[in-house]
C-alpha cells in the first residue's frame, strides 16, 4: 500500500517513517512538511520524494499517514478523505473537540478506512490485559497513572516538539488520550469527567463510569527519574485486576498497525482504534478542557456513535 507521509517532525522521523519502511505491507511514497529542510532531509534519509504540495502528496499516495501538530491534522485530513485516501492519524484528532468531529464527519461521508495510532493499544500486554477483564462484572474503583519525564528539560521530547500545542494543551492532550483509552476501554465508556490541575505538573481526574464505576486518574509529564509509569488498577466484587507497561516492544506495536492499516484498506477489516473510537476520545478530552476551565465541575461526556 502506498503511503504519504505528512510530517518532517521528531515523530514523523521516529516512529511514522520507520514504521512504513520496515514491513512489506507498506510502501513510504514521499514526505510533506511545513518545513521543506526537514522534509528534504527526511526524505533523502528514506529514498523518497520531498513533496513541495500536500496535494502533490495525496496525488502520488493510496494512503496518508499524519505527524503533524492536531490543528494541522484536522485540516489536511479532511482534504485527503475527501479525496478518497485512508487516513492513519495521530492522537488527539484535533487541537479542538469541534475539529474532531468536523474530521469525523468528512470521513464518514468520504467511506475511507481509518486508523489513530493509539500506540499503547496495540501493545501485547495492554491487549491481553483488556481482552482479560472484558465482561468483568461489579467494578467499582478505577485506579489510572501515566507518568513520565518526558516534558522535562532533557527528556524525550524534543525542544521544538515541546512547544506548540504541547504547550498549549499541556500535559492532558499529550498523555491524557492514552490513558483515558485504557481505562474507557477497562471500566466502561466514561460518562462524565472531573479535572483539577497541579500548573504545569500533573493533571488530576475524577471519571464515571456507565456500569457505575468511579476512577481516581493522574498523568504527568514531568515525573523525575528513569523511565515511566503507566498502570491501571480495577476493583469491585471481583479481585483487583491490575496491569502495569510502562515499556513497550514498539517494533511490535509498529508491526501490528503497519499490518492492521493495510487490512483495514485492502480487507475492510476495523483496526483497533478508528476514528470513531478517536473522537470518543477526544470527546473525553474536551469535558476535561472544560472542567478545568470552568471550576473544575464534572461535566457530561456525550457518547460517540459507531
Amino acid at each position: 500500500m502506498r503511503v504519504g507521509l505528512a510530517g518532517a517532525g521528531q515523530w514523523a522521523a521516529g516512529m511514522h517513517a520507520p514504521l512504513h519502511t520496515a514491513g512489506a505491507e507498506t510502501e513510504l511514497v514521499g514526505i510533506w512538511s511545513h518545513t521543506p529542510a526537514r522534509t528534504a532531509a527526511l526524505a533523502a534519509q528514506h529514498g523518497v520524494p520531498a513533496f513541495e504540495r500536500f496535494a502533490d502528496l495525496v496525488a502520488a499516495s493510496e494512503a496518508v499517514d499524519f505527524a503533524v501538530p492536531p490543528a494541522v491534522q484536522a485540516g489536511l485530513a479532511v482534504d485527503a478523505a475527501r479525496a478518497g485516501r485512508a487516513l492513519m492519524l495521530e492522537k488527539p484528532l484535533g487541537a479542538s473537540g469541534q475539529d474532531a468531529e468536523r474530521l469525523h464527519d468528512a470521513v464518514v461521508e468520504a467511506g475511507v478506512p481509518t486508523l489513530v495510532a493509539f500506540t499503547r493499544r496495540y501493545s501485547d500486554g495492554l491487549r491481553a490485559f483488556l481482552s482479560s477483564v472484558a465482561g468483568r462484572t461489579g467494578t467499582s474503583v478505577v485506579g489510572g497513572r501515566y507518568a513520565h519525564g518526558g516534558l522535562l528539560p532533557g527528556g524525550f521530547v524534543g525542544e521544538r516538539e515541546r512547544s506548540g500545542w504541547r504547550a498549549d494543551g499541556g500535559i492532558l492532550l499529550d498523555l491524557g488520550p492514552h490513558l483515558l483509552d485504557a481505562v474507557d476501554a477497562a471500566a466502561g465508556p466514561v460518562t462524565a469527567i472531573r479535572a483539577t490541575e497541579v500548573p504545569g505538573e500533573a493533571v488530576l481526574l475524577d471519571t464515571e463510569h456507565a456500569g457505575g464505576a468511579r476512577g481516581q486518574l493522574v498523568v504527568s509529564g514531568r515525573f523525575g527519574g528513569d523511565g515511566s509509569v503507566f498502570e491501571l488498577d480495577l476493583f469491585g466484587q471481583e479481585p483487583r485486576a491490575h496491569f502495569t507497561g510502562a515499556v513497550i516492544d514498539t517494533d511490535a506495536v509498529w508491526a501490528r498497525i503497519r499490518a492492521e492499516f493495510a487490512a483495514a484498506v485492502r480487507l475492510g477489516t476495523p483496526p483497533t482504534v478508528d476514528v470513531t473510537r478517536g473522537l470518543h476520545v477526544q470527546r473525553l478530552l474536551d469535558a476535561a478542557v472544560r472542567s478545568l476551565a470552568d471550576g473544575n465541575r464534572s461535566v457530561e461526556v456525550s457518547p460517540c456513535a459507531s
